[in-house]
């Protein structure tokens, strides 16, 4: 954990949040300010920056992410969503914590942003 990451201290319960998912590796919970009808956030509890910080040592944890959006998906009902992970300030990301953004329940426009 990271002492002054807001993503740490959420999967640490330190901060309240709406929670869709949790087991020992990766926390999942709605974003505040929601994008799409159904927007949630799955987070590994490790503290991993970015994308960029993905290696051999703390890849299989991503992995499970995935399995676990999936899993979520399907316990919601979502037959369309979009995954989306934003890498550094130009390309939106705010919070430096490794995070995964799924949203559904409306069309996605693309090319995106």
């Amino acid at each position: 954990m990271k002492n002054d990451c807001l993503f740490c201290a959420i999967a640490a319960g330190e901060i309240p949040s709406s929670k869709v998912y949790e087991d020992e590796l990766c926390y999942a919970f709605y974003d505040i300010a929601p994008q799409a009808p159904t927007h949630f956030l799955v987070i590994p509890k490790e503290h991993i920056g970015s994308v960029a910080e993905v290696n051999d040592a703390n890849s299989g944890v991503v992995a499970h992410i995935f399995e676990v959006i999936a899993k979520v998906a399907g316990e919601l009902g979502l037959e369309s969503y979009r995954v989306v992970s934003n890498i550094g300030e130009q390309a939106g990301q705010s919070v430096h914590h490794l995070h995964f953004h799924v949203l559904s329940g409306r069309d996605m426009t693309w090319p995106p942003g």
